[in-house]
């Protein structure tokens, strides 16, 4: 459940699983992705068309966030994701 949350963070909040503190840490952090996602999406669309590789730069790096952190789940580990990571702490379940 911890990888999904990755993929789709609200799903292991629909399971027995939302109750194990290592799978709400990793999605609290799948959170953090989903939202750093979005965020990226909005300055893409409000940046003019001649900066649209700063967008995918950004997607990039929110791919390879994701990435880590589904190796990271992998591992058993609870390692905050770099740069955005202690955003997730600050989510009460």
């Amino acid at each position: 459940m911890a990888i999904v949350a990755y993929i789709i963070f609200f799903i292991p909040l629909l399971t027995e699983a939302k109750k194990d503190p290592f799978v709400k840490f990793h999605v609290k952090q799948g959170l953090v992705i989903f939202l750093s996602w979005i965020i990226v999406s909005i300055v893409g669309y409000l940046l003019p068309w001649e900066l649209w590789m700063i967008e995918r730069l950004l997607n990039l790096a929110v791919l390879v966030l994701m990435v880590v952190g589904i190796i990271t789940a992998s591992k058993g580990e609870e390692k905050p994701l770099p740069i955005i990571g202690k955003f997730g702490e600050q989510f009460k379940f």
